[in-house]
């Protein structure tokens, strides 16, 4: 039988919490879900090509993956208001193993395709559940600093896997990548099944059970918070997707040599990874003010710097800095929903919030690419920069001037 764990925002709970106390069941899955993933997203386009895909066919399989998370993060929330948060992400776990299966014991195109829409259907399920779990189970005094955590973790877990399926592809060919994302995902399910249950503090005396809530009352109740605060947050994943694409894109841009590009982009990287936690602690300690608006005006400058840089070292500070910015603003979307939310139908306000993170996230790279087909590189790397700059006006005006309280 699972334990239980009381959930509640008054001064004592937060008194007597502690991260290290939920780290392993919180934070394990998601380190072990984010290896099991990155295990496998550098050998999907190969093996496409493998079973006879084209060039354009297998990067629309890579896209299948992130349109699976965009397509099911309103269904996802229906999966976690019905089951809960713990059976969710095991659920998750199991659907994700299940697509990778089907990803390496089928020889056709059309199933290894339906297998990577699958991972990213179990993408949306479990990143829903497990903010979902933490908003309640952490007090509100702790919360940037747990979300935060919860995104630095899986960062490491997506940023090891492709080194462990590397080992096992040279070993056993590249088939391997996709036993060790199985591996992965199973043993996130494994340890999120230990996650402590979540049990709600009882009524007061005389207060009335709260009235049921639907995916349209949320809606209609939370209508202004979504197209104000939610259109920031889809600017905020349209400039980091663009991101992702615009560093290696100059760099092949300045001819400099595939080597050099990669090491740019993870020394961009490493430094994301080193920020999670401080992040999170300003963002507790001072309000999310002082990191959302920062973080998007350090990635503008530094995107729209970025097309004047001339060489390696040039294009490393300007990267640097927008990994910089970017680690600094981890986190920051998942507690921005989380303060939000309310208690009652918290999972249906997260798939909205989730769904608007996606489209952002999938209308970035495409937008970056309209432009660079109709004007430049260069222009369309300076408009993910203005975007930035807007998300941090538009998450200045409408981020209330302290979400966060000292504990």
């Amino acid at each position: 039988m699972s334990s239980t764990l009381p959930t509640s925002d008054e001064p004592s709970t937060a008194a007597e919490f502690s991260l290290r106390r939920i780290a392993v069941p919180a934070f394990g899955p998601s380190l072990l879900f984010g290896l099991g993933e990155g295990a496998i997203l550098p050998i999907v386009p190969l093996m496409a090509r493998d079973l006879g895909a084209s060039v354009s066919m297998a990067a629309f399989i890579v896209t299948l993956i992130g349109l699976g998370s965009l397509l099911n993060n309103i269904p996802a929330s229906f999966i976690t208001m019905r089951w809960g948060e713990r059976w969710a992400i095991v659920v998750a776990g199991l659907w994700s193993a299940l697509g990778m299966a089907l990803c390496v014991f089928t020889q056709g195109l059309f199933p290894f395709a339906a297998g990577c829409f699958m991972v990213g259907m179990s993408q949306a399920v479990y990143n829903l559940a497990r903010q979902s779990y933490l908003t309640e189970a952490v007090p509100v005094v702790y919360r940037a600093r747990a979300l935060s955590t919860l995104g630095g973790v899986m960062r490491i877990g997506m940023f090891i896997g492709p080194f462990l399926s590397a080992a096992a592809v040279h070993a056993f060919g590249i088939s391997a990548a996709f036993a060790v994302g199985i591996a992965g995902v199973l043993c996130a399910a494994a340890v999120g099944a230990r996650l402590p249950d979540l049990v709600s503090p009882p009524l007061a005396g005389g207060q009335a059970a709260p009235a049921p809530v639907s995916l349209g009352s949320i809606l209609a109740d939370h209508r202004r918070v979504f197209l104000t605060l939610g259109l920031g947050i889809l600017l905020v994943s349209a400039v980091r997707a663009s991101r992702q694409a615009a560093i290696p894109l100059w760099a092949d841009h300045l001819a400099l040599a595939p080597a050099l590009a990669s090491l740019i982009y993870g020394i961009a990287g490493g430094i994301e990874m080193l920020m999670f936690y401080p992040a999170g602690r300003v963002m507790d300690l001072k309000g999310r003010r002082w990191v959302a608006v920062p973080s998007m005006l350090v990635i503008g400058a530094a995107m729209l710097w970025m097309p004047f840089t001339t060489g390696f070292v040039s294009l490393l500070l300007a990267a640097t800095a927008v990994g910089f910015g970017n680690g600094i603003g981890s986190g920051l979307i998942m507690t921005l929903g989380a303060d939000h939310a309310p208690r009652h139908g918290r999972a249906y306000f997260l798939g909205v919030w989730r769904f608007l993170s996606d489209v952002g996230g999938s209308c970035g790279p495409a937008l970056l690419s309209v432009l660079v087909a109709g004007v430049s590189l260069a222009g369309g790397i300076a408009a993910a920069g203005v975007m930035a700059l807007a998300a941090a006006a538009m998450l200045g005006r409408w981020i209330p001037k302290r979400t966060g309280h000292r504990p």
